[in-house]
């Protein structure tokens, strides 16, 4: 037998013994707690309002837009192995703040889907009791009527937060065996700090709302400490207030729990990566890129100094961070650079991390919400996919580092070999 042949026997008798495990053993904190593990992609939905979406354009509910097993498909085949699913609370936003029968069932299909695909799972809830998703997506936006579909009460209402508390201790009880979940995301982006005050400075903000109802930090111990009532071994993530900004990340309270992930969004620097056109600022480039009136050098030592803030945090508390939501609209000047190099310096960091988003084939929503869909190329004008672009090569050369996937019980967790590992003469 030739040297090649016995490390390929040895090889195969490693993975044979990987493979024997089943996905219901498989310890969730692994894949967040050593060398980069998660590569994968946001999934969005919301609920679905016919009086203002129309009967086409979010699907018919309640929940939307629809997502079908084709589009989970899709995601794994480019390499992809896992989703985070940000989406509808399943208790409602309005008192008094009970089981939402049509977010659970939504939610358990979408979940399924991801099972079938061979995707782990993150449930990220984006709205629940005294929530609302124009909150998260669009605050401030004109083309719906605050008074109707905006709800900010969470921050104001102790029976709103009692009622967070109690979805998360529901929900983790319902999903705690499901081996395709991986990580419980308490709330999208907790942004008290723009919808109750306008104020972006983290210092001032805790200077002045530290330990009152608007304070997230006060909240979120809660619902771990529920959680934990009822599932001792889930991971769970929590972001900082500010939309979960970088900047914010320093001042989140720093629990005992030693299963909770500090997850952060980056979309840094927001001028660049949110551009419409005509476009102002590229990257690698030099720009105002805090607004502060400096122009400064924008690249992948930018990147670097701004993640170095999330190692402070990780060093300083011993804690584990990961990267749940991050991106840039698909038709900005080096687009690929900036995601190869911010990607790149993720990894150096052993940070979990998913890209948004990844949009469902459903014609109404995918023709209209295109910025974040790298699957329609760098154009503006198109909408409709253009395989092979730079953006979508890239990823999926990015997301072939997976090698770990969830399967049923029967066969454990999925080894994947790279091409050429194995060569037989």
């Amino acid at each position: 037998m030739s040297l090649s042949r016995s490390l390929s026997t040895l090889f195969l008798i490693l993975i044979g013994a990987a493979l024997s495990a089943s996905a219901a053993d498989l310890d969730p904190w692994t894949l967040w707690s050593g060398e980069t593990t998660l590569r994968g992609a946001n999934i969005y939905q919301r609920r679905v309002y016919p009086e203002l979406d129309g009967e086409e354009f979010m699907g018919p509910g309640p929940t939307g837009p629809p997502y079908t097993q084709e589009d989970f498909d899709a995601l794994a085949a480019l390499g992809a192995n896992y989703v985070n699913l940000s989406t509808v609370g399943i208790f409602s936003e309005e008192p008094p703040f009970t089981l939402d029968p049509g977010a659970q069932d939504s939610l358990d299909a979408m979940l399924e889907m991801a099972a079938q695909a061979g995707l782990f799972a993150v449930i990220s809830f984006r709205t629940g009791p005294g929530r609302s998703d124009f909150s998260v997506c669009c605050y401030g936006d004109d083309w719906y009527d605050p008074n109707t579909y905006l709800n900010d009460t969470v921050w104001e209402d102790q029976a709103a937060q009692d009622a967070w508390v109690e979805m998360w201790r529901y929900t983790a009880a319902r999903y705690a065996s499901n081996p395709v979940i991986v990580g419980y995301d308490l709330m999208v982006e907790p942004n008290s700090n723009e919808v109750l005050f306008d104020d972006w400075e983290p210092e001032h903000f805790y200077a002045r709302h530290g330990d009152t109802l608007a304070d997230w930090n006060q909240l979120y111990p809660r619902i771990i400490e529920a959680i934990r009532q009822v599932d001792g071994r889930m991971p769970i993530l929590v972001q900082p207030n500010g939309y979960a900004a970088v900047d914010w990340l320093e001042y989140m309270r720093v629990v005992s729990d030693s299963r909770t992930i500090y997850s952060v969004h980056q979309y840094e620097p927001y001028v660049y990566t949110h551009q419409a056109p005509p476009f102002l600022n590229s990257y690698p480039g030099r720009f105002d890129a805090d607004e502060d009136g400096t122009k400064e050098d924008v690249d992948r030592d930018w990147l670097d100094r701004l993640l170095g803030k999330v190692d402070r945090f990780s060093s300083e508390h011993s804690v584990r961070c990961a990267v749940n939501e991050m991106g840039i609209q698909r038709w900005e000047p080096g687009a690929e650079v900036f995601l190869s190099d911010e990607i790149s310096l993720l990894e150096e960091r052993g940070l979990d991390w998913a890209v948004w988003a990844w949009e469902p084939a459903w014609g109404p929503w995918a023709s209209d919400v295109t910025d974040f869909n790298f699957r329609f190329g760098p154009d503006p004008a198109n909408t409709t996919d253009v395989p092979g672009n730079s953006l979508e090569m890239f990823l999926q050369t990015a997301w072939s580092a997976n090698t770990l996937r969830p399967t049923d019980e029967d066969t454990g967790p999925q080894i994947k070999i790279p091409p050429g590992t194995i060569a037989f003469d």
